[in-house]
C-alpha cells in the first residue's frame, strides 16, 4: 500500500549540510517523601519539558525511588530541608556514590518553598508559551488542570519547589536578561509501573549497551560512542528522537502485555510484503523530523536562526506527509489511528504560516530572518525604495560632482547602515594631512581605503527623506518574526505530539527492518510461567560467527524450572545463557526475537551472575562481588523471575565453591514451583557425581555436545540432555596455544589426583638416582692415590663432592 495522498509541501532551499544540533541534556529533579509515598518532578534541558510522577507508595527502603533516579540520572536533586531519616539517608548515599554521569548534587530548600498553596500559585501564575495568550485566568486554570494532576498534593509541592529552583538557578538562561524565565514547553507524565527489574550488571553482561571511546580525535571530548551491543544493532532509527526513545525502551522493559502486543502489531504490519512501499515512504518522511524541542526553546528566547526555520518547516511538512499516509492505513492499529487524530490541522496552519511569511532564499543569502513580499506593505515599500536606490544615488552623485572642484575626477554617493548616506571622493595626491581633507560645503567624516567620506547638504536631505532603510526593514522583519514565533508557540502542543509519535513510529520501523534482515519471529506472551523457544539464536553472536548453531529453550511451570548445564570450556555454555536472556529481553521491549518460534511466560525480573564487574572503587574482592550478585538473585527473585548463573563458586576454594553452589540450588529446589526459572552452567562435575542435589522434576541436566576425534576435540555447540563428566581441559589448553610439555604434565598430575596416587616432583631426582650418584663419588674417592703429591683434594671436593651433595640436599 502506498501513500498517494500525502500532503506535499515545497521544501525550502538548503543551507550547506551540517550536523544536526543536539542540546546537551541535564536533568534537574525535585523529590519529596511523606507518609510512605513519594513524588517526583524533573526538568530536562534537552526538550525543556517538565516530567512529573504523581504520589506513589514505596517501601521504607525506597526501592522504587532508587529505580527512578537510576533511569533518569539527575545532575541535581532538590528537596525540602525538613525530611525524615529514610529520605535523608537515601540522598546521602546517592550523593556519595559515583556513576558514569558524575556525582549528584543535593540542594536543600526551606520547607516553606514546598508549601501546597505556594506551589499551586507558582504554577498558575507562571506564563507558559504553549498556553494561548487570549485565555482568561479561569480558562488557564482549567487548561492546566487537564494536564497536571492537582489532586496529587505531594507532586504539586515537588513541582512548585522545582519551579522555584529553576528560577533561582536560571537553568539554561544563565546569560540571558533577568526578565527572561526558564522556558517550560510541555508537561509530561513519567511512568515506571509494570517495568521488569534488571540491574546494571545484567545490562553489562548481556551487552545491551556498550560504550566505546570514540575513535575520532575531534570527538574525544564528547566522550563515548555506542559499541557492539543490542542497542547498536537495533538502532536503525532515522531521527534523533527515535534513537532516544529506543534507548528508553531498552532501559524500561515492560510486563504490560497490551503495550507489547501493540508494538508487535505495528512491526507485523511493516513486515508484510505488500506494505514495503509504505515503509519506504514513512522512512523518507522521518529523515526530515528535526530537533523541534531545541527550536521551540530558541523561539522562547528569541534566538531562532535561519536553519531553525528551515528545520521546523521541513518537520511540519514531513509530519503532514506521515499523517496523510497513516490515514490511508488500517485504523485497527492504534498507532496509525493516534497519528491520524493528533496530527491536527494546526500543522497545516503552521506550515502555511511559515511558507507565506518566511523568505527562505532571502534569509539564506542575508543570513537573517527575512519576510516574503506582500506580507507587510510598509516593508515592501521600503524594500522597493532600497532596490531603486542605486540608480537614484548615481544621479545624486552626478549633481554633487558638478558642484565640486574641477580637480576632483569622480565621486559617488553610498549608503552605510546606521550611518546613513555619504559622499565618497577619491583621495588626491596633494591630500596628505587631515587639514588637506577639508572641502568647503562638506563635513569630513572618515578616510577608508584611500576614499574620503563626507556629508553634504544633499546626503543630509537623503537621510531625512529616506531614513535608515536597512535598520528599519530589519526591525520590522524582526517584529514580524516575534509575532510568527508567538503564533507557533501557541500551537506547540501539536509539535510535541509530532515528536512523541514520530519517535514511536521510527523505533518500530527500525525494529521491523532488523526483524526482516535477520529472520526474527514474533514472540507470543502467556501468563503461564516458563519459556518455549525453538531454534533460538544469540542476536549479536550470529552477526560475528560464520555459522551459528541454533538451540531450543524449554522451561515449564512445574517441571524443568532449574537447568544445570555442563560441558567443556569454549563449548558455548555462556553464549547459551546470554542467548536465553537476550531473547527474553527483546520480547519484553516489544521486538521480534531471533528464533523460529518463541513463547514467553510472565517475567518480573532478570538476574545474572555471568561476568564479574570488578572495580577498585567498590572495595570488594572478586568473589565478594560474585556473592553479591547471587545474593541479589536469591533475595529478590520470584516465581516469575529469570536467573542466569555462569560458573559461580570458582573464585574460592573448590570445595567451598561447590558447597555454596549446591546450597543456592537446594534453596530454590525447596521452593518447589515457586522457584524462579534458573539456568546454571558449571564445571563442578562433583555436583552430579556426589548426588548433592535431590532427584526432582524441577531439575533438568543439559550439556553441550562435543566429540573426541583422536587428540582433537570437536565442538557441535548443540544443547542436549545429559551430564558431561570430562572437562577436556587439555584439549582446550592446546587450542589456546599452551606448550605441549606443560599440557602433558597437567594431564599426568590430573590422572594421579583422580586415582588417588602421590604426585612425584619432576624437578627432584629419585632416591635410587641419588644413591647411584653417591656410589659414583665414593668410588672416585677410593680410586684416588693419596700418596701422590699431584692429587689435589680441594679440587676434588669442589668438582665432585659439593655438587653431588647440593643435588641430594
Amino acid at each position: 500500500m502506498s501513500a498517494t495522498s500525502a500532503t506535499s509541501c515545497p521544501l525550502p532551499p538548503l543551507l550547506a549540510p551540517e550536523q544536526e544540533e543536539q542540546e546537551c541534556s541535564e536533568i534537574h529533579m525535585s523529590v519529596l517523601w511523606y507518609a510512605g509515598e513519594f513524588a517526583v518532578a524533573y526538568y530536562d534541558t534537552e526538550d525543556c519539558s517538565v516530567y512529573f510522577m504523581p504520589d506513589t507508595p514505596d517501601s521504607e527502603g525506597l526501592e522504587l525511588l532508587q529505580k527512578v533516579t537510576g533511569e533518569v540520572h539527575p545532575k541535581c536533586i532538590v528537596t525540602s530541608a525538613k525530611q525524615d531519616q529514610n529520605i535523608a539517608n537515601f540522598l546521602t548515599n546517592l550523593a556519595d556514590s559515583d556513576s558514569d554521569k558524575g556525582k549528584i548534587e543535593i540542594v536543600l530548600f526551606p520547607n516553606t518553598d514546598f508549601g501546597l498553596e505556594v506551589s499551586k500559585q507558582r504554577i498558575l501564575s507562571r506564563q507558559f508559551p504553549f498556553i494561548p495568550s487570549h485565555m482568561t485566568a479561569t480558562e488557564k486554570i482549567l487548561y492546566l488542570s487537564s494536564v497536571i494532576p492537582f489532586e496529587s498534593p505531594l507532586m504539586i509541592r515537588a513541582l512548585g519547589g522545582l519551579l522555584k529552583y529553576l528560577d533561582r538557578r536560571r537553568v539554561g538562561v544563565e546569560l540571558e536578561e533577568s526578565g527572561i524565565a526558564v522556558p517550560v514547553l510541555a508537561f509530561r507524565k513519567f511512568v515506571v509501573l509494570e517495568t521488569v527489574n534488571i540491574d546494571q550488571d545484567t545490562y553489562s553482561v548481556l551487552q545491551i549497551f556498550k560504550s566505546d571511546i570514540h575513535p575520532s580525535v575531534y570527538k574525544l571530548s564528547s566522550g563515548l560512542k555506542e559499541g557492539f551491543s543490542l542497542y547498536g544493532i537495533l538502532n536503525r532509527c532515522r531521527c534523533k528522537r527515535g534513537e532516544k526513545l529506543l534507548r528508553l525502551w531498552l532501559t524500561r522493559p515492560t510486563r504490560n502485555l497490551t503495550e507489547l502486543n501493540k508494538r508487535l502489531d505495528v512491526i507485523h504490519f511493516f513486515l508484510l510484503a505488500q506494505n514495503h512501499e509504505t515503509v519506504l515512504t514513512l522512512q523518507d518522511c522521518l529523515r526530515n523530523i528535526k530537533n523541534v524541542p531545541l527550536i521551540l526553546k530558541r523561539m522562547t528566547l528569541s534566538h531562532t536562526k535561519v536553519s531553525d526555520w528551515q528545520a521546523l518547516y521541513k518537520t511540519v511538512c514531513s509530519a503532514l506527509c506521515l499523517r496523510d499516509t497513516c490515514r490511508s492505513l488500517p485504523h485497527s492499529i492504534e498507532l496509525f489511528q493516534i497519528i491520524s487524530r493528533v496530527f491536527t490541522d494546526d500543522l497545516q496552519y503552521i506550515a502555511s504560516l511559515i511558507s507565506k511569511v518566511v523568505d527562505f532564499e532571502g534569509s539564506i543569502s542575508q543570513n537573517r530572518f527575512t519576510v516574503r513580499p506582500n506580507v507587510d506593505p510598509t516593508i515592501d515599500e521600503k524594500k522597493r525604495r532600497l532596490m531603486g536606490l542605486s540608480d537614484f544615488l548615481t544621479e545624486v552623485a552626478q549633481k554633487e560632482l558638478e558642484t565640486l572642484d574641477s580637480h576632483i575626477p569622480s565621486c559617488c554617493v553610498i549608503y552605510i547602515p546606521l550611518i546613513g548616506f555619504l559622499l565618497s571622493i577619491p583621495r588626491l595626491p596633494n591630500m596628505v594631512d587631515k587639514s588637506d581633507f577639508e572641502i568647503e560645503g562638506l563635513d569630513f567624516m572618515f578616510l577608508s581605503e584611500d576614499k574620503l567620506h563626507y556629508r553634504s547638504a544633499r546626503t543630509k536631505e537623503l537621510d531625512s527623506l529616506l531614513g535608515d532603510l536597512h535598520c528599519e526593514i530589519r526591525d520590522q522583519e524582526t517584529l514580524i518574526m516575534h509575532q510568527l514565533q508567538a503564533k507557533i508557540l501557541e500551537r506547540s502542543e501539536v509539535l510535541n505530539s509530532v515528536i512523541e509519535y514520530t519517535a514511536h513510529l521510527d523505533v518500530l520501523l527500525a525494529l521491523a527492518v532488523m526483524a526482516r534482515e535477520n529472520s526474527y519471529c514474533r514472540p507470543h506472551f502467556t501468563q503461564r510461567h516458563g519459556f518455549h523457544i525453538k531454534d533460538g539464536r544469540h542476536p549479536l553472536m550470529e552477526l560475528c560467527a560464520k555459522t551459528f548453531v541454533a538451540n531450543p529453550v524449554n522451561s515449564g511451570e512445574a517441571t524443568r524450572r532449574i537447568k544445570i548445564i555442563t560441558g567443556p570450556n569454549s563449548s558455548g555454555k555462556s553464549v547459551y545463557l546470554k542467548q536465553v536472556g537476550l531473547i527474553i529481553f527483546m520480547g519484553l521491549i516489544g521486538s521480534y526475537v531471533p528464533a523460529a518460534e518463541a513463547e514467553i511466560g510472565a517475567i518480573d525480573g532478570i538476574y545474572t551472575r555471568i561476568h564479574t564487574r570488578e572495580s577498585v572503587s567498590v572495595g570488594l574482592s572478586t568473589f565478594m562481588i560474585d556473592l553479591n550478585q547471587v545474593a541479589k538473585a536469591v533475595n529478590n527473585s520470584t516465581e516469575r523471575s529469570l536467573v542466569l548463573i555462569d560458573e559461580f563458586g570458582k573464585g574460592t576454594n573448590t570445595l567451598d565453591g561447590l558447597a555454596l553452589l549446591a546450597a543456592v540450588l537446594k534453596y530454590w529446589i525447596n521452593q518447589g514451583t515457586q522457584c524462579p526459572q534458573v539456568f546454571v552452567s558449571t564445571n563442578f562435575h562433583s555436583l552430579m557425581q556426589l548426588e548433592l542435589l535431590p532427584d526432582t522434576p524441577l531439575l533438568e541436566y543439559l550439556t553441550m555436545e562435543t566429540h573426541q576425534d583422536g587428540d582433537e576435540l570437536v565442538f557441535f555447540y548443540q544443547i542436549k540432555q545429559g551430564v558431561s563428566t570430562v572437562s577436556h581441559a587439555a584439549n582446550i589448553a592446546a587450542l589456546a596455544g599452551m606448550p605441549a610439555k606443560i599440557i602433558e604434565r597437567g594431564v599426568e598430575v590430573s590422572e594421579l589426583i583422580r586415582n588417588g596416587k602421590a604426585i612425584k616432583r619432576i624437578d627432584h631426582p629419585s632416591k635410587g638416582d641419588q644413591m647411584e650418584k653417591c656410589k659414583a663419588v665414593v668410588e672416585k674417592f677410593l680410586n684416588l692415590d693419596l700418596d701422590n703429591p699431584n692429587v689435589n683434594l680441594e679440587e676434588f671436593m669442589h668438582k665432585e663432592v659439593l655438587p653431588s651433595a647440593a643435588s641430594i640436599l
